[in-house]
């Protein structure tokens, strides 16, 4: 199975506000690669300190990095027509979604899920389920809030989910992790989400 997960770091609470990305590579089942870029936001050089205070990086670290729109030509086709997984990807595909928008730039063709939604229907009833907590549990070391980190961790516990359940192919991955697939496309997006549990069939007496 082939996909590809994602994380952003931002500078502001603003969501175009991205300073560092990164994207692990999972091809046939197996990590091939982790990449990560620093960004120079659009907000540069504010950094909100309590952003600064989760991820560690500092203005002067992307004082010579690219700005959004000149990295995207390297970035879209590692995207394009993808299945992207990020955790808790309400937020990384917010931050791609309004950066693209920001700069004008159309979306690509990929789909996306979240690996918060699945993890919740894999291991069902644990008390938390963001990274840092699953990944302690599976045993998965990394240094959270840097984007390559958290990508990498993402690949590490998706593979572990999928294992779980005896996925081995994309056909079957929305069915046997429960969720729906989300979706990026030219002039807009549909959300992932967890699949509903068909309700009981009412039963009459005859």
């Amino acid at each position: 199975m082939d996909f590809v997960t994602l994380d952003f770091e931002t500078a502001t609470p603003e969501r175009d506000s991205p300073c560092e990305i990164g994207l692990t590579f999972v091809r046939n089942g197996q990590i091939t690669n982790t990449q990560a870029w620093l960004i120079k936001p659009k907000s540069y050089p504010y950094f909100n300190s309590f952003n600064m205070a989760v991820h560690g990086i500092q203005p002067k670290e992307v004082a010579h990095a690219p700005e959004f729109h000149h990295l995207w030509h390297e970035l879209k086709p590692l995207l394009q027509n993808q299945l992207v997984i990020a955790h808790n990807a309400s937020f990384d595909m917010s931050v791609l979604r309004a950066t693209l928008n920001t700069y004008q730039l159309p979306f690509p063709e990929l789909q996306y899920a979240c690996s918060v939604q699945f993890s919740k229907q894999v291991w069902q009833g644990l008390p938390q389920y963001d990274l840092k907590s699953l990944c302690n549990r599976h045993g998965i070391q990394f240094k959270h809030h840097r984007a390559a980190a958290d990508s990498y961790a993402c690949a590490e516990l998706t593979l572990r989910a999928l294992r779980q359940v005896n996925c081995s192919n994309l056909v079957e991955f929305p069915e046997k992790l429960k969720i729906n697939f989300g979706r990026l496309y030219d002039g807009g997006y549909t959300a992932s989400s967890v699949k509903k549990a068909p309700k009981p069939r009412k039963s009459f007496p005859y």
